[in-house]
């Protein structure tokens, strides 16, 4: 079972890609200033467009259930209802689609990139996960509502094949810069009871509804591939018997930065690990890599503002 948190900024259209995304005017007639995380005023701002979004979410049988501002100015977040990880993909797929499409209607942008903007928060898709048998029942919990060990095989399982498909759940060179110390994404694979300053959180709840969150992927991740490949390495950890480490208490900043440091050190990991390859099928992961190498080649054709800024004066 998996139930996804979509976050994505809505901005003014962007017509010239070379300049910085600006925040867009709302009814009041004045862009979001800031500090409006989990306010329902800046919502009510743009009454029309979530009024439009929601009925067309609706439309297409995309299961919501939180909707807030998030921490970023004009960021806001959106969780799916937990269900089959095929169903949840396809709405996850759909619910980017119609954002994108409404947000053009309404005179607004919807952008699901990683980092959009400079010096506000990054936009996450974390994933919330748990397993249950035929019955229905979460294996992650014992008759007596404590944890079976199969949960932390699970969690187990995430700690130690994550790092192989880390350029599936960041997969554009953008993505990378959401993972900054102190920024609310994390940096390392660290867990913890309810702690959202590891990359992996196990919410407080009960015996039922007792899961994982993996909080590495960005909102810029396929939906299809980020549950595939997190599922996947969750089973590995469960069929493998594979111990977790310990629960951290306290700040997860405090502890190694053991992520990818950036988009060649993940592409290269990933190509080179027979994991990958076994978990994933060979054909795949051959494709992906190629495909995700052009992209590169294609950024470095890119000479960007920072270049022309810093360097222009002192090369």
């Amino acid at each position: 079972m998996v139930a996804p948190e979509i976050e994505f900024y809505l901005t003014a259209p962007n017509v010239d890609p070379t300049q910085p995304l600006a925040y867009p005017q709302a009814k009041n007639g004045r862009s979001e200033a800031g500090q409006s995380a989990y306010s329902m005023n800046m919502l009510n701002e743009l009454a029309a467009f979530w009024d439009e979004f929601r009925a067309a979410l609706d439309t297409l049988g995309v299961v919501t259930d939180t909707w807030i501002h998030e921490a970023g100015r004009s960021q806001y977040e959106i969780n799916l209802m937990h269900g089959d990880p095929v169903d949840v993909a396809d709405q996850a797929f759909l619910f980017k689609y119609a954002a994108k499409e409404i947000a053009i209607k309404h005179g607004l942008n919807a952008v699901f990139m990683a980092k959009p903007i400079s010096g506000q928060p990054g936009s996450s898709m974390h994933l919330h996960q748990s397993v249950v048998d035929a019955a229905g029942k979460n294996i992650f919990s014992n008759a007596d509502g404590s944890e079976s060990v199969k949960f932390r095989q699970f969690i187990a399982g995430l700690q130690t094949y994550i790092p192989d498909m880390m350029l599936i759940f960041a997969p554009f060179i953008n993505s990378y810069r959401r993972f900054v110390e102190g920024s609310q994404a994390p940096v390392n694979l660290q867990w913890g009871l309810d702690n959202r300053t590891t990359g992996l959180r196990v919410p407080i709840s009960g015996p039922a509804a007792r899961r994982v969150e993996n909080r590495i992927a960005g909102a810029d991740a396929n939906p299809y591939l980020a549950i595939a490949a997190s599922l996947a390495a969750g089973l590995a950890g469960m069929e493998e018997g594979l111990t977790a480490s310990e629960p951290i208490e306290g700040n997860g900043y405090e502890h190694d930065h053991d992520l990818a440091s950036g988009y060649q050190a993940a592409h290269a990991q990933m190509k080179a690990s027979a994991t990958c390859r076994r978990m994933l099928g060979e054909k795949f992961v051959e494709g992906y890599v190629s495909t995700k190498w052009l992209e590169y080649q294609n950024f470095q054709n890119e000479i960007s503002a920072w270049e022309r800024r810093f360097l222009v004066p002192q090369a």
